[in-house]
């Protein structure tokens, strides 16, 4: 598992969100938020990490890995 879908996987934990919660809230399918929570899939650009880091309250380098 890589370091974003380790930390989208943690934040939506400590939101109390669910899979179909998160999806409703971002506009992505549940089954599309789900493979980048395992690491099957990473996004393909940049929006999404936008997307989770506002709703989130964090840096999109936070969301990658780059900054603790």
């Amino acid at each position: 598992m890589n370091k974003f879908s380790e930390r989208l996987k943690k934040l939506r934990a400590e939101q109390g969100f669910s899979l179909t919660e998160l999806a409703k809230k971002t506009g992505y399918g549940k089954a599309t938020v789900k493979a980048w929570e395992t690491g099957e899939r990473k996004p393909k650009n940049i929006i999404p990490l936008i997307i989770f880091a506002d709703l989130f309250n964090v840096s999109t380098d936070y969301l990658i890995g780059l900054k603790n």
